[in-house]
């Protein structure tokens, strides 16, 4: 189900009313439908159904508003831009309905990226199938997609039984010969032998979270997003250290740090390559403090000024 944006979802303080120089996010914001809708939109994916088949601890879908809340009064530092952010609202998981939430997602997804780029705010990592659904539809069958995780774990399961937020990269890889797959922040103990196993199989460009420092790595990263068509970033929030983003459903004790995903981040979203970034896997009911809702925000932040600069 797809329920449009509410202006009372952005609110916070208010320096000036009128100079975009004191301008924060939620006073640049405009709503869908809009005759010049911005270069940038975000949509919300309210849903944990893919945690909750995963085994996961569910309140994922809770996350999309706790994002807004805290990037509502971050500054807006494009005061020379106005009207490049749209909000077009969220859609919803009804039920155990998560094959059809992911492809009115990835219809959402399509239709956004006629204007420009799109941000997801998830939702559980399931959200990544309906954001490649949407790239997918909007770039056509030919268009060769690199697909940019940055997480502790492969999400390569088995979707034998039923598509979780533990399978969405083998279900591409297995429907998609031209969609490609490069992770980095990979757990040495996050993953079993087996997941390490398929990823050799499919060919997956992986890095473990130990390797990101390396030149290797920003070769290999460099060599990846100068073969491919259009690329789609993702972020799993579980990939940093639980100290730093605690409301996660599976928090990793060694995990990256904030500055180095923002560096990764920082990287990627500044190639015009980028289709779209999904943030997912912030838990509003397991954080403290809003810590990682917050961090969370800011790393969207970052990928926004990254889009328009």
């Amino acid at each position: 189900m797809h329920k449009k944006f509410k202006s009372d979802n952005w609110h916070g303080r208010i320096d000036h009313p009128t100079d975009s120089a004191y301008y924060r996010y939620h006073q640049v914001i405009q709503c869908e439908p809009h005759e010049n809708p911005g270069r940038i939109g975000l949509i919300g994916f309210a849903c944990d159904e893919g945690v909750r088949r995963n085994l996961g601890q569910t309140g994922a879908k809770e996350a999309p508003n706790a994002l807004r809340k805290q990037l509502s009064s971050l500054p807006w530092r494009h005061s020379q831009y106005q009207n490049m952010l749209t909000d077009w609202g969220d859609i919803i998981c009804e039920g155990q309905n998560l094959e059809q939430a992911q492809q009115q997602l990835g219809d959402k997804v399509s239709d956004m990226l006629q204007h420009g780029q799109v941000i997801i705010l998830g939702g559980g990592h399931e959200t990544l199938y309906g954001q490649y659904l949407g790239v997918r539809k909007a770039a056509g069958p030919d268009a060769s997609i690199g697909m940019l995780n940055v997480d502790a774990h492969f999400d390569l399961r088995a979707y034998d039984d039923q598509p979780s937020s533990g399978t969405m990269f083998k279900q591409i890889l297995d429907e998609d010969r031209n969609a490609h797959y490069f992770v980095c922040g990979i757990q040495k103990f996050g993953n079993t032998t087996a997941l390490f196993h398929t990823a050799d199989q499919y060919g997956v460009d992986y890095f473990l979270e130990e390797q990101l420092d390396t030149a290797e790595f920003h070769s290999a990263l460099d060599e990846f997003i100068g073969k491919h068509d259009v690329l789609i970033l993702t972020l799993c929030m579980d990939v940093l250290s639980a100290a730093e983003a605690p409301g996660v459903s599976a928090p990793s004790p060694f995990g990256l740090s904030a500055l180095q995903v923002r560096k990764l981040l920082r990287k990627i979203a500044s190639t015009n390559k980028m289709t779209s970034f999904s943030i997912c896997e912030v838990n509003p009911r397991l954080d403290v403090n809003n810590q990682t809702a917050k961090l969370g925000a800011y790393f969207i932040n970052e990928v926004i000024f990254e889009s328009l600069s």
